[in-house]
């Protein structure tokens, strides 16, 4: 039986592909979780229509997404740490440090998108990646400074 797909199933295709599966499998998993359509003409129209909006959707947060890329890479973080005699720092500067100071600058970012390997732990400046999707990230620049 040929279906078409409304969701992505690793083991079958994308969205949109038309796939050959068993008669009893369509009718008991795919239609009832509403996974696949049945491959009739009106279904195939109405899930190229579906595509078209899902696409124009997915470009305007794109677009968004890139903008708010624009605005972080231009944002230098200023942080002031008490260190010790051999310029290493008491605590450490972590990445909810610099979600804190990125959410008090107004920028939408969630704590899990700000991306640091390791906590900083020495004087200096540093480059903090901030993905915000798939494919866009952006680099925050986090100076790490002397505490008079």
């Amino acid at each position: 039986m040929q279906v078409i797909l409304t969701e992505n199933i690793t083991s079958l295709g994308q969205i949109g592909d038309v796939v050959n599966v068993a008669p009893g499998y369509a009718r008991n998993y795919l239609f009832p979780q509403r996974r696949a359509l049945e491959a009739a003409s009106k279904n195939v129209r109405e899930l190229e229509h579906r595509k078209r909006m899902l696409a124009q959707k997915r470009e305007k947060i794109r677009q968004e997404m890139m903008s708010l890329a624009d605005k972080i890479n231009a944002v230098t973080i200023t942080l002031k740490r008490k260190v010790s005699e051999d310029d290493k720092l008491y605590g450490s500067v972590s990445a909810s440090d610099v979600f804190a100071i990125l959410e008090e600058q107004a920028l939408p970012v969630s704590r899990r998108n700000v991306q640091l390997d390791q906590p900083i732990k020495t004087l200096g400046e540093f480059a903090v990646s901030v993905r915000l999707d798939a494919q866009i990230s952006a680099t925050v620049k986090v100076v790490v400074e002397r505490e008079e």
